[in-house]
């Protein structure tokens, strides 16, 4: 008997590949070889003229991994695909044509089904197959169609996952453009003081190219950027750009920049804060995720409190809870626009805004109140002791220049009920472009 050709090989192949729980392919491939008792169950994706594996699920040590290919004419797919071998062998060996495939007597092949991968618009993407190296005569249409079956998961999750890649490319495609021609433009929400409605502050917003698709608020594009690796590169943009306005905002405010706790941590922010007065900047950190390191955040914000201010946003509401205010110890904490909103005719929200200024009073820090649209609200706030509020009530964010007019006109008022609004007294058409 002739040795078999990849038995050194085999020998010493590398070991039985591991559970792979993320990828929803390599999960379809396992219940489908749990559930027919086969002992190899594999994806493949035709280029060409070749077939490449995708996935391989196996407890055997095989010859190949997932970005291996063979050429197509050298596979049982492409032969039953053209008719010449049936989706459903027994045994291999009992077909003239699979003895003249190498990888028959090599691995060896005994049982083998296999069926095409079909994208929802009738292409054929590749291949889904299941194998074992002793024949199998008790396998049925009935298994073959369960192979189908689990075909079918398998090719709309790939066609799934092509979809997110082309999206993902053209996502990074437009960050690519924005951060090369850095394309976004600041604007400037004004802050005010509700004890006598000085403006005190303006938190910097970004915005950026209108009428792409897919990208319809700011926060779409930051959240591109993340998912491209250039959150931190995107979010450093969007700070020097707010930095070169600087000199030309109103010399008695200070200005508040968002960053996420990877750039706070990331060593690259403090160097460009520096050379800039302490009382000119607060940092404010914002997220939409959990913090994975307190210990490493904490350390980082007390290197950049000899820079600046430290603010926490959206306290009350999402991942912005307890631990940020206890352990971070803010100079800032700025309620979310959810527990401003009916302020004043809400029990629940005034009573928890009423705990955090005592929370603040009693460990040093100040509170800005978001998202403040109403008299009402703002007159309750001020009630509550809250020292700083901003929202519509006050003004919509708004470009440099609109803010410099805006300034002048809160000034020539002086401690009215309510700052002279700018930007109400434009046509509407006007003031949606300036904000």
């Amino acid at each position: 008997m002739s040795a078999n050709p990849l038995s050194t090989f085999l020998a010493d192949a590398r070991a039985a590949l591991p559970d792979n729980d993320d990828d929803p392919v390599d999960a379809i491939l396992d219940a489908v070889r749990d559930h027919l008792g086969m002992e190899i169950a594999f994806a493949g994706r035709f280029d060409g003229d070749r077939r490449t594996f995708t996935h391989i699920r196996t407890k055997l040590p095989v010859p190949v991994v997932p970005g291996d290919s063979e050429p197509l004419e050298d596979s049982f797919c492409h032969h039953i695909i053209q008719g010449r071998l049936p989706e459903l062998i027994h045994n291999a060996f009992d077909h003239e044509l699979a003895l003249k495939l190498p990888f028959t007597k090599a691995l060896p092949i005994g049982a083998h089904l296999n069926v095409p991968l079909r994208l929802s618009d009738g292409t054929i993407y590749g291949t889904f197959c299941c194998l074992s190296r002793e024949a199998d005569h008790s396998l049925t249409e009935r298994d073959l169609n369960t192979l189908k079956a689990f075909a079918a998961l398998a090719a709309a999750q790939i066609e799934r996952k092509r979809k997110n890649d082309r999206e993902l490319a053209e996502a990074s495609a437009r960050i690519d453009d924005i951060l090369a021609k850095e394309q976004i433009s600041p604007v400037f929400q004004p802050i005010h003081s509700l004890v006598d409605n000085k403006m005190k502050g303006v938190e910097s917003l970004s915005r950026f190219p209108r009428g792409v698709p897919g990208f319809d608020i700011p926060s779409d594009w930051f959240n591109a950027a993340a998912a491209i690796g250039k959150g931190e590169e995107l979010e450093l943009l969007a700070v020097r750009k707010v930095l070169e306005n600087l000199p030309r905002l109103p010399k008695d405010i200070y200005v508040s920049i968002n960053v996420s706790p990877e750039v706070a941590v990331s060593g690259e922010l403090e160097p460009l804060l520096r050379p800039l007065p302490k009382d000119r900047i607060v940092v404010e950190l914002t997220e939409h995720s959990k913090v994975a390191d307190f210990g490493l955040l904490g350390r980082a914000l007390d290197r950049l409190r000899g820079v600046a201010r430290v603010a926490i946003d959206d306290v009350g509401a999402g991942y912005a809870g307890l631990r940020h205010i206890v352990d971070l110890r803010p100079d800032l904490l700025k309620l979310d626009m959810e527990l401003t909103r009916q302020v004043d005719s809400d029990d629940a929200r005034h009573a928890l805004a009423q705990a955090l200024v005592t929370f603040a009073s009693r460990t040093g820090s100040q509170i800005i109140a978001e998202g403040i649209e109403t008299a009402a609200e703002a007159k309750t706030l001020k009630a509550l002791k809250v020292e700083y509020g901003q929202g519509y009530f006050f003004s919509r964010p708004m470009p440099l220049i609109a803010l410099s007019h805006y300034a002048m006109g809160v000034t020539e008022t002086g401690n009215t009920t309510r700052p002279s609004r700018m930007m109400d007294r434009l046509p509407d058409h006007l003031a949606k472009k300036l904000a």
